[in-house]
């Protein structure tokens, strides 16, 4: 019973959401880095407001999390390849 209680709770305060994208293993793995970046910035600025975190401390929380974000970025090879003809809008062909 109390396994069943520790999933709820850990489903409520680290929710996760679905991956739509393409199915990738570098996709998933940066798809669950943002995850856990939204849910860390989500903390943070709960802290700030409520007084616990003051707001100089807050912001170079966040600026090192988001450097994290980038170096997984770079590091997962996300955003590098070029987009083929095929797969670029009507538009901007």
């Amino acid at each position: 019973m109390e396994h069943s209680d520790c999933k709820d709770k850990n489903s409520f305060l680290y929710p996760r959401v679905r991956y739509y994208g393409p199915i990738k293993p570098e996709n998933l793995i940066f798809n669950a880095n943002l995850q856990e970046f939204a849910q860390k910035v989500s903390i943070i600025t709960s802290l700030e407001t409520s007084g616990k975190l003051s707001n100089v401390e807050a912001y170079h929380q966040i600026e090192a999390l988001w450097k994290q974000l980038k170096h997984s970025k770079k590091e997962l090879g996300i955003g590098n390849e070029t987009p083929s003809l095929k797969e670029l809008p009507p538009d901007v062909t």
